[in-house]
């Protein structure tokens, strides 16, 4: 499955759980761990964990398996590595504490588009 499909997927399912202020970047050519990052926020923990429930969900309708996720049940901030797409997911303030963004400040903001 190609990079862009996995964007594709895991964005969809961000958007089907209600994510807020998702940014995703393009780091091809910038960074070897992961050709696309992407971050949403979630307005409590329960929400959080239906994000990432959402994408893995997706990602097997998608015959895609080659996930892994970090976090634990009670974490403010899960990150999903599906390989050539990473998503971290947090609440909204473990994402203002952390401000991961500045870190792929290098890489292309993508225009996402809402349904």
């Amino acid at each position: 499955m190609k990079n862009t499909e996995v964007l594709d997927f895991v964005l969809k399912a961000i958007s089907d759980r209600h994510g807020e202020d998702t940014e995703a970047y393009d780091m091809r050519g910038i960074s070897i761990l992961s050709d696309f990052f992407v971050v949403t926020s979630a307005g409590s923990n329960r929400q959080l964990h239906a994000i990432a429930n959402s994408i893995v969900d997706e990602a097997h309708e998608n015959n895609y398996t080659d996930y892994r996720i970090e976090g634990t049940r009670d974490s403010n901030w899960l990150l999903l590595d599906l390989g050539d797409v990473v998503v971290n997911i947090f609440t909204r303030e473990a994402r203002e504490f952390y401000n991961l963004e500045k870190l792929w400040a290098d890489g292309k903001k993508l225009e996402i588009k809402e349904d």
